[in-house]
């Protein structure tokens, strides 16, 4: 039995069943840090996942609570995405304010990788719960997407106010990168200055 919890079994080994869930572990870690360099096709493969997910829902014509608490969640992860990981308002101002204030990048609560991969979890989990039959709760899907859309509007609003008021913007395209002083303009007549 203790086998079972991770101790080691009579003889010294790890049951089979734990060791083959070890491996199955790390290799999925393996391919999940291999895949952490390539933004575009990551999101690219959750978006497939996502499309998967909205087709089987709109052929079922069904599991809109599923749906309804998939897009509650997605929201979370999309505030986690564009909050700072210190809050202004309840730590203290760690963002600049002013020009001669120190700069401190944008560290964002939920990173970038975290999102992706919460994201694709989500829409995975939400396609198996399509196939059994006691989460598909009868309701009237319009006044949920009513209901999700006002969410979503009052929440980005609130957020776009924050970001506002306490001067950050949560996109940054690469490093930025100076260009030096320029070279002044060559004379064009001839004679040295």
């Amino acid at each position: 039995m203790d086998a079972l919890y991770g101790e080691p079994s009579v003889n010294g080994g790890v049951s089979p069943a734990l060791q083959w869930r070890n491996d199955l572990a790390r290799k999925f870690q393996y391919y999940l840090d291999k895949s952490a360099p390539h933004l575009v096709a990551r999101w690219l493969g959750s978006f497939v996942v996502a499309a998967i997910y909205v087709m089987r829902v709109y052929y079922l014509q069904g599991f809109y609570i599923v749906t309804y608490g998939l897009g509650i969640y997605v929201l979370n992860l999309l505030i986690g995405f564009l909050s700072p990981q210190i809050d202004p308002e309840s730590e203290g101002p760690a963002l600049p304010s002013k020009g001669s204030d120190e700069y401190k990048p944008f560290i964002r609560r939920l990173p970038e990788f975290k999102l992706w991969y919460a994201f694709t979890k989500a829409f995975c989990v939400a396609f198996v719960l399509t196939f059994f039959s006691i989460f598909d709760v009868p309701v009237f899907w319009p006044i949920l997407l009513l209901y999700w859309v006002v969410l979503f509007t009052l929440t980005m609003n609130r957020q776009i106010k924050h970001m506002i008021k306490y001067k950050y913007i949560p996109f940054s395209f690469g490093k930025q990168r100076y260009e030096g002083k320029k070279k002044p303009a060559a004379n064009m007549s001839g004679y040295r200055d």
